[in-house]
């Protein structure tokens, strides 16, 4: 049993600290919000997370996991200390380390012993290397730590499994000794262990974001010219995966990116190789492709029901991506804010977000389902792709609503069902022809049957 302080009581430093403490570690949370320690300590978690309320639960009542608002107490008796703080886009574009520096004099302060600091929190690249010049300078007396980097690859909705089938860890240090004993924490998981310098493990971490960023934006990118050519791009994009050097993985045509990682990842990586005179064009264009989206779907909407003022248009959705209730960078508040400028009356539903959106876009009017979401709305806007929507009794909400229009911001529909049932329907790159006309009738040919 390793005794482990994880400094951020977040997405990933609560999934961080619950998973090492189910491995058998003593665990204690550290975080300078008190009311988010107390509900802790009450068992009522800052942020939904499948699985991850009856891990802490679990690790809690086992007395392996705890949590304090107080450095000096925390470590005692700590031989490692994750930083898993928020580093969130500055004005630039740059990330905004204020956190990470709290935190690691903090820790200077604090220390009474040896330490491992591992930084576990995305930062830029020569992080590691500032942190360490920080404990060194607010140490009261000179106490030995090294400093280790150590990305995370957590995805929202399923940061328990990735934390426990992790693809691989990468781990970064120029002391070999700290790394070997931050590897031998990650042994349980069975993963291969990548071993390198701070500045290079800190770089994996943004190379990795802006990859899978580049493949959402490439993919939405090719859907506005399939629907320009008539072309499905749900069909495309699978007959692209079966090859083995693409894969299927990011390719899923829709509203963009969004959430507390790819936005500001990307930019804060074109933000580094402007600063050294380098001229990040692709990234640029990524980001370009992204941000286009929402005005896409507005388009779309417009083809569909002309003048937007007075009308009632439901969101089916709200959060970035399904199983989270994350609303950070959710294309589904620029296309509220874009719709309530038009005057629109804008409805939303979605199982787990319409708190955290409530506090941010008041003039939302929140329904109990999604029934009660289409009864008499002029249109749907699909935003989010969660499995119930999947489901839905369609011929009932085609009843409901005042006008029968949805349009699919995540292709969630199949568009040949759902114009049969009498909707007027848009997905994204969903086999238009070139006058914009649905192409309705016409089912493809090239699903490959899988045996």
């Amino acid at each position: 049993m390793k005794n482990i302080i994880v400094v951020g009581a977040g997405y990933v430093g609560l999934v961080t600290a619950a998973c090492f403490a189910d491995l058998g570690n003593r665990v204690i949370v550290l975080d300078i919000d008190k009311s988010k320690i107390e509900g802790l300590k009450k068992g009522v978690l800052p942020i939904y997370e499948p699985g991850l309320e009856e891990m802490v639960s679990r690790n809690t009542t086992a007395k392996r996991m705890d949590f304090t608002t107080s450095y000096p107490q925390a470590l005692r008796e700590a031989e490692y200390v994750f930083i898993a703080v928020g580093t969130p886009s500055g004005v630039d574009g740059e990330a905004d380390l204020k956190h990470v520096q709290q935190a690691a004099e903090a820790i200077a302060e604090a220390m009474t012993g040896p330490l491992i600091v591992v930084n576990k929190s995305t930062v830029p690249v020569g992080t590691g290397d500032w942190v360490a010049d920080i404990i060194r300078a607010h140490q009261s007396k000179p106490i030995p730590f090294a400093v280790v980097s150590n990305p995370e690859f957590l995805r929202e909705g399923s940061a328990i499994l990735d934390f426990m089938n992790p693809a691989r860890t990468v781990l970064g240090s120029l002391d070999p000794e700290a790394v070997e004993k931050v590897a031998q924490l990650h042994l349980p998981l069975r993963a291969p262990i990548v071993v390198t310098d701070l500045r290079t493990a800190e770089m994996i971490k943004y190379a990795s974001n802006a990859f899978l960023a580049t493949r959402i934006s490439f993919i939405n990118e090719i859907a506005n010219i399939c629907e320009a050519l008539g072309a499905d791009v749900k069909e495309v994009a699978n007959g692209m995966g079966y090859d083995p050097r693409i894969g299927r993985t990011f390719l899923e045509a829709g509203m963009g990116y969004g959430g507390s990682c790819f936005p500001k990842d990307v930019q804060a990586l074109a933000h580094m190789a402007a600063e050294k005179g380098r001229n990040p064009q692709l990234l640029q264009a990524v980001m370009d492709i992204n941000a286009d989206r929402t005005r896409l779907l507005m388009e779309r909407v417009h083809e569909l029901l002309g003048d937007l003022a007075g009308k009632d248009i439901g969101l089916l959705g709200l959060t970035f991506k399904p199983n989270t209730d994350d609303m950070r960078e959710a294309p589904s508040l620029e296309i509220a804010r874009r719709l309530v400028k038009k005057g629109v009356v804008v409805h939303a539903y979605d199982p787990v977000g319409m708190e955290r959106a409530r506090d941010m876009m008041p003039e939302l009017i929140m329904a109990e389902d999604p029934y009660a979401l289409a009864e008499g709305c002029d249109a749907l806007i699909v935003c989010t792709d969660w499995n119930e929507f999947k489901h839905l009794d369609l011929s009932r909400i085609l009843q409901m609503m005042k006008q029968p229009v949805i349009v699919d911001g995540r292709n969630i529909y199949d568009p040949v069902v759902l114009t049969r049932l009498g909707f007027r329907y848009r997905g994204i790159g969903r086999g238009y022809g070139p006058d914009g006309s649905p192409i309705e009738e016409v089912e493809t040919e090239a699903k490959v049957s899988e045996k």
